[in-house]
Protein backbone atom coordinates (compact mmCIF):
# COMPACT_ATOMS: atom_id res chain seq x y z
CA UNK A 1 0.00 0.00 0.00
CA UNK A 2 1.59 3.29 -1.00
CA UNK A 3 0.90 5.98 1.04
CA UNK A 4 -1.44 9.47 0.39
CA UNK A 5 1.50 11.50 0.37
CA UNK A 6 3.24 9.85 -1.88
CA UNK A 7 0.32 8.93 -3.85
CA UNK A 8 -0.69 12.79 -4.63
CA UNK A 9 2.99 13.76 -4.90
CA UNK A 10 3.68 15.01 -8.77
CA UNK A 11 6.69 15.55 -10.52
CA UNK A 12 7.42 18.78 -11.79
CA UNK A 13 6.36 20.32 -14.96
CA UNK A 14 10.01 21.34 -15.18
CA UNK A 15 10.91 17.66 -14.79
CA UNK A 16 8.70 16.58 -17.05
CA UNK A 17 9.44 18.76 -19.89
CA UNK A 18 13.54 17.90 -19.70
CA UNK A 19 12.41 14.33 -19.48
CA UNK A 20 10.58 14.62 -22.87
CA UNK A 21 12.41 16.24 -24.70
CA UNK A 22 14.13 14.90 -28.25
CA UNK A 23 18.26 14.51 -28.41
CA UNK A 24 20.05 17.33 -29.67
CA UNK A 25 17.00 19.55 -28.37
CA UNK A 26 17.67 23.26 -27.06
CA UNK A 27 17.50 23.85 -23.75
CA UNK A 28 15.57 26.74 -22.22
CA UNK A 29 13.53 25.29 -19.73
CA UNK A 30 15.90 23.75 -16.92
CA UNK A 31 17.91 25.86 -14.62
CA UNK A 32 20.96 25.65 -14.28
CA UNK A 33 24.25 27.69 -15.40
CA UNK A 34 25.69 26.08 -18.15
CA UNK A 35 29.56 26.79 -17.07
CA UNK A 36 31.84 24.05 -15.20
CA UNK A 37 32.93 25.35 -11.23
CA UNK A 38 35.96 27.00 -11.17
CA UNK A 39 39.37 25.52 -11.26
CA UNK A 40 40.03 25.81 -8.08
CA UNK A 41 36.86 24.56 -6.69
CA UNK A 42 37.24 21.31 -9.13
CA UNK A 43 40.91 20.96 -7.62
CA UNK A 44 39.90 21.07 -4.25
CA UNK A 45 37.10 18.59 -5.02
CA UNK A 46 39.49 16.20 -6.56
CA UNK A 47 42.27 16.37 -3.95
CA UNK A 48 39.48 15.95 -0.85
CA UNK A 49 38.77 12.62 -2.52
CA UNK A 50 42.16 11.62 -3.14
CA UNK A 51 43.08 12.51 0.53
CA UNK A 52 40.30 10.64 2.21
CA UNK A 53 37.95 13.35 3.13
CA UNK A 54 35.08 10.49 1.76
CA UNK A 55 33.48 9.88 5.13
CA UNK A 56 30.40 10.83 7.26
CA UNK A 57 30.93 14.74 8.36
CA UNK A 58 29.16 16.41 11.87
CA UNK A 59 25.30 16.45 10.71
CA UNK A 60 25.33 20.30 10.53
CA UNK A 61 28.48 20.52 8.16
CA UNK A 62 31.85 21.27 8.68
CA UNK A 63 32.87 23.73 11.32
CA UNK A 64 35.22 25.57 8.58
CA UNK A 65 32.16 26.29 6.14
CA UNK A 66 29.50 27.17 8.98
CA UNK A 67 31.96 29.75 9.85
CA UNK A 68 32.94 30.88 6.69
CA UNK A 69 29.00 30.65 5.43
CA UNK A 70 28.61 33.03 8.93
CA UNK A 71 31.56 35.53 7.88
CA UNK A 72 29.09 36.21 4.73
CA UNK A 73 25.99 36.92 6.94
CA UNK A 74 27.72 39.47 9.24
CA UNK A 75 27.61 42.21 7.44
CA UNK A 76 23.45 41.89 7.48
CA UNK A 77 23.81 40.39 10.98
CA UNK A 78 27.13 41.04 12.85
CA UNK A 79 26.19 38.77 15.58
CA UNK A 80 25.41 35.91 13.07
CA UNK A 81 27.78 32.68 14.03
CA UNK A 82 28.44 29.19 12.46
CA UNK A 83 25.75 27.83 15.30
CA UNK A 84 23.56 29.71 13.01
CA UNK A 85 24.37 27.78 10.09
CA UNK A 86 22.97 24.32 8.87
CA UNK A 87 24.97 23.17 5.37
CA UNK A 88 22.45 20.81 3.76
CA UNK A 89 22.52 18.52 0.48
CA UNK A 90 21.26 21.32 -1.89
CA UNK A 91 18.79 24.18 -1.49
CA UNK A 92 16.08 21.49 -1.86
CA UNK A 93 16.48 20.01 1.24
CA UNK A 94 16.87 23.22 3.21
CA UNK A 95 13.03 23.67 2.45
CA UNK A 96 12.19 20.23 3.05
CA UNK A 97 13.86 20.39 6.40
CA UNK A 98 12.47 23.83 6.74
CA UNK A 99 8.29 22.56 5.73
CA UNK A 100 9.21 19.63 8.32
CA UNK A 101 10.49 21.87 11.22
CA UNK A 102 8.00 24.57 11.57
CA UNK A 103 4.96 23.36 9.75
CA UNK A 104 2.06 21.61 11.35
CA UNK A 105 -0.80 19.77 10.40
CA UNK A 106 -3.10 21.97 9.85
CA UNK A 107 -1.36 25.05 9.42
CA UNK A 108 -1.51 27.75 6.61
CA UNK A 109 1.70 28.74 4.65
CA UNK A 110 1.57 31.70 2.01
CA UNK A 111 3.67 30.90 -0.56
CA UNK A 112 3.96 33.28 -3.87
CA UNK A 113 1.84 32.33 -7.25
CA UNK A 114 3.69 31.46 -9.63
CA UNK A 115 6.45 30.42 -7.39
CA UNK A 116 8.91 27.91 -7.37
CA UNK A 117 7.65 24.42 -7.96
CA UNK A 118 8.74 22.82 -4.65
CA UNK A 119 7.12 25.33 -1.91
CA UNK A 120 3.43 24.00 -2.05
CA UNK A 121 3.85 20.70 -2.44
CA UNK A 122 6.50 20.72 0.62
CA UNK A 123 3.54 21.95 2.60
CA UNK A 124 1.49 19.44 2.22
CA UNK A 125 4.12 17.15 2.72
CA UNK A 126 4.40 18.28 6.04
CA UNK A 127 0.45 18.14 6.20
CA UNK A 128 0.17 21.99 6.18
CA UNK A 129 -1.93 23.82 3.60
CA UNK A 130 -0.23 25.68 1.03
CA UNK A 131 -2.50 29.55 0.45
CA UNK A 132 -0.95 31.10 -2.48
CA UNK A 133 -0.49 35.31 -2.90
CA UNK A 134 -0.78 36.63 -6.19
CA UNK A 135 2.66 38.34 -8.13
CA UNK A 136 0.92 39.56 -11.07
CA UNK A 137 2.82 41.20 -14.30
CA UNK A 138 0.68 44.70 -13.29
CA UNK A 139 2.96 45.13 -10.14
CA UNK A 140 6.22 43.64 -11.98
CA UNK A 141 5.76 40.53 -9.77
CA UNK A 142 6.19 41.96 -6.60
CA UNK A 143 3.62 40.99 -3.43
CA UNK A 144 0.47 43.36 -2.46
CA UNK A 145 0.59 43.55 1.06
CA UNK A 146 -3.33 43.94 0.95
CA UNK A 147 -3.38 40.77 -0.47
CA UNK A 148 -1.12 39.02 1.92
CA UNK A 149 -3.26 40.81 4.39
CA UNK A 150 -6.76 39.22 2.81
CA UNK A 151 -5.06 35.75 2.44
CA UNK A 152 -4.08 35.30 6.36
CA UNK A 153 -5.96 33.72 8.88
CA UNK A 154 -5.25 32.72 12.47
CA UNK A 155 -3.97 29.28 11.54
CA UNK A 156 -1.24 31.42 9.04
CA UNK A 157 2.23 30.01 10.64
CA UNK A 158 4.75 31.15 7.83
CA UNK A 159 5.23 33.08 4.40
CA UNK A 160 7.37 31.82 1.86
CA UNK A 161 9.66 35.08 -0.25
CA UNK A 162 11.30 34.42 -3.51
CA UNK A 163 13.96 37.15 -4.32
CA UNK A 164 15.66 36.47 -6.78
CA UNK A 165 12.65 35.17 -8.32
CA UNK A 166 12.69 31.81 -9.72
CA UNK A 167 10.31 32.10 -12.36
CA UNK A 168 9.89 35.31 -12.60
CA UNK A 169 13.38 37.25 -11.73
CA UNK A 170 11.90 39.52 -10.07
CA UNK A 171 13.53 41.19 -7.12
CA UNK A 172 12.53 42.91 -4.13
CA UNK A 173 12.68 46.09 -3.64
CA UNK A 174 14.13 47.22 0.26
CA UNK A 175 11.15 48.87 1.21
CA UNK A 176 9.17 46.29 0.37
CA UNK A 177 11.55 43.64 2.04
CA UNK A 178 11.07 46.08 5.60
CA UNK A 179 7.08 45.85 4.59
CA UNK A 180 7.08 42.65 4.37
CA UNK A 181 8.84 42.24 7.84
CA UNK A 182 6.35 44.68 9.15
CA UNK A 183 3.45 42.21 8.23
CA UNK A 184 5.03 38.94 9.44
CA UNK A 185 5.62 40.51 12.58
CA UNK A 186 2.44 42.20 13.20
CA UNK A 187 0.95 38.31 12.15
CA UNK A 188 3.58 36.25 14.17
CA UNK A 189 4.46 34.49 10.74
CA UNK A 190 8.13 33.07 10.37
CA UNK A 191 9.43 34.27 6.89
CA UNK A 192 10.98 31.60 5.04
CA UNK A 193 13.35 33.13 2.51
CA UNK A 194 14.69 31.54 -0.59
CA UNK A 195 17.81 33.58 -1.71
CA UNK A 196 19.62 31.10 -3.71
CA UNK A 197 19.96 33.67 -6.41
CA UNK A 198 20.65 36.33 -4.68
CA UNK A 199 23.89 37.00 -6.28
CA UNK A 200 22.82 36.65 -10.10
CA UNK A 201 21.16 40.29 -10.34
CA UNK A 202 21.70 42.89 -13.01
CA UNK A 203 20.34 46.31 -11.54
CA UNK A 204 21.57 45.98 -8.27
CA UNK A 205 21.74 44.10 -5.22
CA UNK A 206 19.33 42.30 -4.04
CA UNK A 207 18.31 42.86 -0.05
CA UNK A 208 18.42 39.97 2.72
CA UNK A 209 15.52 38.89 4.91
CA UNK A 210 18.44 38.06 7.22
CA UNK A 211 19.05 40.64 10.49
CA UNK A 212 15.16 42.19 9.46
CA UNK A 213 13.32 39.96 12.58
CA UNK A 214 14.44 37.13 14.69
CA UNK A 215 11.86 34.94 12.70
CA UNK A 216 13.46 34.32 9.54
CA UNK A 217 14.72 31.16 7.80
CA UNK A 218 17.32 31.95 4.96
CA UNK A 219 17.35 28.78 2.42
CA UNK A 220 20.45 29.10 0.28
CA UNK A 221 23.35 27.34 -2.03
CA UNK A 222 26.08 26.85 -3.79
CA UNK A 223 24.63 25.28 -6.65
CA UNK A 224 24.02 28.38 -8.84
CA UNK A 225 26.89 30.54 -8.38
CA UNK A 226 29.78 27.93 -7.77
CA UNK A 227 27.84 26.25 -11.18
CA UNK A 228 27.52 23.39 -8.98
CA UNK A 229 24.17 21.91 -9.50
CA UNK A 230 24.99 18.46 -9.64
CA UNK A 231 27.34 18.23 -6.46
CA UNK A 232 24.06 19.17 -4.47
CA UNK A 233 24.63 21.48 -1.38
CA UNK A 234 23.48 24.13 0.02
CA UNK A 235 22.40 25.87 3.66
CA UNK A 236 20.02 27.63 5.90
CA UNK A 237 20.89 30.15 7.70
CA UNK A 238 18.72 30.70 11.25
CA UNK A 239 18.33 31.98 14.73
CA UNK A 240 19.97 29.63 17.17
CA UNK A 241 16.61 28.17 18.45
CA UNK A 242 15.55 27.44 15.40
CA UNK A 243 18.94 26.10 14.17
CA UNK A 244 18.71 23.28 16.68
CA UNK A 245 15.12 22.13 14.83
CA UNK A 246 16.12 22.18 12.01
CA UNK A 247 19.08 20.68 12.49
CA UNK A 248 17.21 17.82 13.89
CA UNK A 249 14.95 17.32 10.30
CA UNK A 250 17.94 17.68 7.78
CA UNK A 251 19.60 14.48 9.97
CA UNK A 252 16.62 12.37 9.40
CA UNK A 253 16.46 13.45 5.59
CA UNK A 254 20.20 12.93 4.98
CA UNK A 255 22.07 12.35 7.96
CA UNK A 256 25.21 14.77 6.56
CA UNK A 257 25.99 16.88 4.09
CA UNK A 258 28.46 15.54 1.61
CA UNK A 259 32.21 16.07 2.48
CA UNK A 260 33.95 15.88 -0.05
CA UNK A 261 31.77 18.94 -1.50
CA UNK A 262 32.20 20.81 1.54
CA UNK A 263 35.76 20.74 1.24
CA UNK A 264 35.23 22.06 -2.24
CA UNK A 265 33.06 25.23 -1.47
CA UNK A 266 35.67 26.12 1.10
CA UNK A 267 38.12 26.93 -1.83
CA UNK A 268 35.47 28.56 -4.17
CA UNK A 269 34.17 30.75 -1.32
CA UNK A 270 37.97 31.76 -0.49
CA UNK A 271 38.31 32.43 -4.34
CA UNK A 272 38.70 36.47 -5.48
CA UNK A 273 34.86 35.92 -6.96
CA UNK A 274 35.81 36.92 -10.52
CA UNK A 275 34.70 33.65 -11.64
CA UNK A 276 31.20 34.42 -10.24
CA UNK A 277 31.56 38.21 -11.52
CA UNK A 278 32.04 36.97 -15.10
CA UNK A 279 29.07 34.64 -14.99
CA UNK A 280 26.72 37.22 -13.96
CA UNK A 281 28.20 39.40 -17.15
CA UNK A 282 27.89 37.08 -19.36
CA UNK A 283 24.31 36.26 -18.04
CA UNK A 284 23.58 40.03 -17.67
CA UNK A 285 24.52 40.37 -21.57
CA UNK A 286 22.06 36.76 -22.46
CA UNK A 287 19.51 38.90 -20.22
CA UNK A 288 19.18 41.94 -22.90
CA UNK A 289 19.68 39.77 -25.70
CA UNK A 290 16.83 37.33 -25.15
CA UNK A 291 15.03 40.73 -24.40
CA UNK A 292 15.45 41.88 -27.63
CA UNK A 293 14.55 38.93 -29.60
CA UNK A 294 11.35 38.51 -27.56
CA UNK A 295 10.08 42.05 -27.90
CA UNK A 296 9.73 41.66 -31.55
CA UNK A 297 7.89 37.94 -31.02
CA UNK A 298 3.94 38.39 -31.59
CA UNK A 299 1.81 37.54 -28.81
CA UNK A 300 4.01 37.79 -25.79
CA UNK A 301 4.43 39.94 -23.11
CA UNK A 302 7.36 40.26 -20.64
CA UNK A 303 8.80 41.71 -17.64
CA UNK A 304 12.24 42.69 -17.80
CA UNK A 305 14.40 39.96 -15.14
CA UNK A 306 16.39 41.87 -12.09
CA UNK A 307 17.78 38.76 -11.37
CA UNK A 308 18.13 35.11 -11.47
CA UNK A 309 18.49 33.67 -15.01
CA UNK A 310 14.61 33.51 -15.75
CA UNK A 311 12.31 35.19 -18.62
CA UNK A 312 7.63 34.55 -17.75
CA UNK A 313 6.61 35.95 -20.74
CA UNK A 314 2.92 35.94 -21.11
CA UNK A 315 1.04 35.02 -24.00
CA UNK A 316 -1.90 35.96 -25.39
CA UNK A 317 -2.60 32.71 -27.84
CA UNK A 318 -6.19 30.34 -26.83
CA UNK A 319 -4.38 27.27 -26.05
CA UNK A 320 -3.04 26.11 -22.58
CA UNK A 321 0.73 26.87 -21.17
CA UNK A 322 1.59 22.94 -21.02
CA UNK A 323 -0.11 22.82 -25.28
CA UNK A 324 2.50 25.44 -26.17
CA UNK A 325 5.36 23.82 -24.32
CA UNK A 326 4.80 20.67 -25.96
CA UNK A 327 4.37 22.29 -29.40
CA UNK A 328 7.73 23.96 -28.83
CA UNK A 329 9.22 20.65 -27.67
CA UNK A 330 8.28 19.33 -30.98
CA UNK A 331 10.11 21.86 -32.61
CA UNK A 332 13.49 21.35 -30.92
CA UNK A 333 13.06 23.81 -27.63
CA UNK A 334 12.96 22.76 -24.15
CA UNK A 335 10.45 25.43 -22.54
CA UNK A 336 8.62 25.12 -18.87
CA UNK A 337 4.70 25.65 -18.80
CA UNK A 338 4.05 28.45 -16.40
CA UNK A 339 1.17 26.64 -14.93
CA UNK A 340 3.73 24.45 -13.37
CA UNK A 341 4.55 27.48 -11.09
CA UNK A 342 1.14 28.19 -9.76
CA UNK A 343 -2.37 28.69 -11.68
CA UNK A 344 -1.29 32.42 -12.08
CA UNK A 345 1.64 30.95 -14.55
CA UNK A 346 -1.24 29.26 -17.03
CA UNK A 347 -0.68 31.91 -19.71
CA UNK A 348 3.21 32.01 -19.20
CA UNK A 349 6.36 29.86 -20.36
CA UNK A 350 9.57 30.20 -18.30
CA UNK A 351 12.22 30.30 -20.60
CA UNK A 352 15.85 30.30 -18.68
CA UNK A 353 18.62 32.21 -20.64
CA UNK A 354 21.50 29.97 -18.31
CA UNK A 355 21.90 29.30 -22.03
CA UNK A 356 24.88 30.09 -24.92
CA UNK A 357 23.85 33.35 -27.13
CA UNK A 358 23.59 30.92 -30.19
CA UNK A 359 21.70 28.30 -28.48
CA UNK A 360 19.41 31.61 -27.37
CA UNK A 361 19.27 32.49 -30.97
CA UNK A 362 18.09 29.12 -32.02
CA UNK A 363 15.33 28.66 -28.88
CA UNK A 364 13.84 32.04 -29.25
CA UNK A 365 14.22 31.96 -33.08
CA UNK A 366 11.84 28.41 -32.86
CA UNK A 367 9.67 30.29 -30.70
CA UNK A 368 8.97 33.65 -32.83
CA UNK A 369 7.79 31.09 -35.67
CA UNK A 370 5.90 29.23 -33.37
CA UNK A 371 4.41 32.74 -31.93
CA UNK A 372 3.88 33.78 -35.63
CA UNK A 373 1.90 30.76 -36.60
CA UNK A 374 -0.29 30.97 -33.26
CA UNK A 375 -1.21 34.59 -33.52
CA UNK A 376 -2.66 34.28 -37.15
CA UNK A 377 -4.44 31.36 -36.53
Amino acid sequence: MVARRAREAEISGIRKMFEAAPPNAVNLGLGEPDFDPPAEVVDAMVRAVRNGMNHYGPSAGLLALREKVAERYRDRLPSTAAENVIITGSGSEALMATALAIYDPGDEVLVPNPGFVLYGPHARLAGANPVPYALTEERKHLPDLDDLEARTTRRTRAIVVNSPSNPTGAVFPARLVDRIVEFAEAHHLTIVSDEVYEEIVYDGPATSFWGKSDHVIIANSFSKTLAMTGWRIGFLVAPRRLAIELNKMHYHIMACPPTPAQAAVLAGLASDGSALRAMVAEFRARRDLAMKLLRSTPGLEVVRPAGAFYMFPKFAWRRSATDVARALLARGVITTPGDAFGTLGAAHLRLSFAASRAHLRTGLGLLTDYAEEASAS
